[in-house]
């Protein structure tokens, strides 16, 4: 019996030409992906998809976030977008966003994880942990970064002697074009450094330049390194996932942060009547001698306003973070699925013609009324809600001290016969391409 089945079997296998197992094979794939694929009932409309790859080839991998914009005029402000393994849904508009990360918060509280991402970090750390895990590394995080001074006068004054050591590497350029790519990340990550190590590190330290330098790389290649005493095992606290959240704050407290600081240089050198009237309210309010504080940012409001629309028109992370919807749950009237990632899209947020006079062009006179400062609810850079940026106090106050003490010694403007532009390179943020600036000191 069993010699007779196996010649029937040899005979059956002889009589197949290779192309018609080659489509017989690929016939089950396409099969086995449209069942995998197939949405709910009730879900997002969205482009339709091709097999195993989604969406992914409708986008355009150097300005994703602007062909995106295409495909809201087309498919509204909730649609989906299958971007290879992960189904997606992307939300637009101020009452959707605030709905998703505000009201329903705990519904949209995961973090969607790569395949990659969690193969380096098994979903540990502050960034791409979810669930009890991440409220207990996130609660842990923020005890520990006050005690180390966040919001105290001690870390302002450690800001304030890192802008000083800026202020005088910079000098050294002698007014001469330099791109302050690295000189400026390393001013950055040396506060975060301060707080987590317990020191800085000088700017012509090789070991510290080539780790700035990988983390460039990193950045570039689109993956993320993302990211206490051993305890139980049912608890988080262990070893590991205190070197995860070290890196996740190196990370986190380098790069966005950075990256601001480089936008707000080249919008300056390339808005030189605005620098200027930053310069007259830093001369009025601070002079010369006198170091920025956040107890001056109340009577620099032209100053602030500047550094919120380097943050708007900056749009370091233009579809926000991604989330990962925690459980079954209906968003304006559609059915999420448990596991569906969801984009909040901030580019259509920060560039919405209906609340911003004047969309796509640099103008502190959106954060302005009547000579003040003035707040605006559909300004959400460090995001909302339960996983809004724990860090944003410490950005802000650096973004404020390091933006004012470079403006207040320096001039910035383009290289004699160089031409600068607003163009991009693309990574987990939005950075300038690589440029050189002229520092010319002033007084």
């Amino acid at each position: 019996m069993l010699e007779a089945l196996s010649s029937l079997a040899s005979t059956l296998w002889a009589a197949l030409r290779p192309g018609t197992v080659l489509l017989g094979t690929l016939a089950f794939l396409f099969f086995v992906d449209f069942i995998k694929r197939r949405h709910p009932k009730n879900y997002p409309p969205g482009p339709p998809r091709l097999p195993f790859v989604g969406n992914l080839f409708q986008l355009d991998p150097e300005k994703a976030h602007l062909t995106i914009q295409q495909l809201v005029k087309k498919y509204g402000n909730v649609f989906n977008l299958d971007l290879g393994l992960f189904p997606s849904v992307l939300l637009t508009g101020l009452p959707l966003i605030k709905e998703a990360l505000v009201h329903q918060g705990q519904n949209f509280s995961n973090r969607t994880v790569m395949p990659l991402q969690e193969r380096l970090i098994n979903k540990k750390g502050l960034i791409m942990s979810s669930g009890q895990l991440w409220k207990e590394q996130r609660r842990f995080a923020l005890t520990t970064l006050r005690n180390f001074g966040l919001g105290k006068k001690s870390l302002e004054e450690r800001i304030q002697e890192e802008a000083s050591y800026l202020i005088q590497t910079i000098r050294e350029e002698n007014g001469q074009p330099f791109d302050p790519h690295f000189t400026i990340n390393n001013a950055v990550s040396n506060i975060i450094c301060s707080i987590t190590f317990g020191e800085r590190f000088d700017y012509q330290d090789d070991q510290f330049q080539e780790l700035l330098r990988l983390l460039d790389e990193i950045l570039n290649l689109q993956t993320s390194v993302c990211c206490q005493h051993k305890g139980d095992a049912a608890s988080s606290f262990r070893e590991e996932n205190l070197i995860y959240n070290t890196l996740d704050l190196f990370f986190a407290g380098t790069e966005t942060t950075s990256t601001t600081l480089r936008w707000g240089l080249l919008y300056m050198a390339l808005n030189p009547e605005i620098q200027e009237k930053v310069q007259a309210e830093i001369d009025r309010v601070l002079g010369q001698s006198q170091q920025p504080s956040t107890a001056a940012r109340e009577s620099m409001p032209y100053t602030n306003a500047v550094i919120h629309e380097v943050l708007r028109m900056g749009n370091i992370i233009p579809l926000n973070v991604p989330r990962e919807v925690a459980v079954d749950t209906t968003l304006a009237g559609y059915h999420l699925p448990k596991g569906t990632m969801v984009m909040t899209n901030l580019t259509a947020l920060h560039k919405d013609p209906a609340e911003w006079a004047t969309p796509d062009t640099f103008n502190p006179e959106h954060f302005l009324e009547n000579g003040q400062f003035k707040k605006r609810e559909s300004f959400m850079p460090f995001s909302i809600g339960k996983r809004m940026c724990l860090g944003e106090q410490l950005a802000r106050t650096e973004l404020f001290i390091f933006f004012s003490s470079l403006l207040q010694k320096f001039t910035f403007r383009p290289p004699e016969n160089e031409k600068l532009s607003l163009k991009f390179r693309v990574s987990l943020t939005l950075a300038p391409a690589s440029h050189r600036l002229c520092a010319v000191p002033r007084g």
